[in-house]
């Protein structure tokens, strides 16, 4: 559920439903809630939405929401599973590694073009 709310005077109940208008071809736009608020967009509840007339002379047209975009996508159930690989993973060695005499000491990103070398007597 959203957490926007019905842009109706005195209702508090959650808005499910965008209106938009287009004054060009006199047409209210009834269709799924939008994914952001707009200024000249108005959220409405369900009672609301069903309920809704538009200004004489003018059409509405109520679109439904896409089946596709109904329920996780793709790429969501493709995050989840890699997430889930991740917390599996056994965790990292944390104590310090030792290079071999000679060898460079890796820093860190910033410094990359840096190289400390170990002496042959540690």
């Amino acid at each position: 559920m959203s957490s926007r709310r019905c842009t109706r005077t005195a209702c508090g109940n959650g808005a499910v439903a965008t209106l938009t208008y287009n004054y060009a071809d006199q047409t209210a736009v009834l269709g799924p809630l939008a994914t952001y608020a707009e200024p000249h967009a108005y959220d409405l509840c369900a009672r609301h939405s069903e309920r809704l007339s538009p200004p004489r002379g003018w059409q509405i047209l109520r679109l439904g929401p896409d089946p596709s975009t109904q329920g996780p996508s793709g790429d969501d159930l493709a995050a989840l599973a890699d997430l889930v690989r991740e917390a599996g993973k056994p965790p990292a060695p944390t104590g310090p590694r030792r290079e071999p005499a000679g060898e460079p000491i890796p820093m860190d990103a910033r410094s990359r073009h840096l190289r400390v070398l170990r002496s042959v007597d540690d």
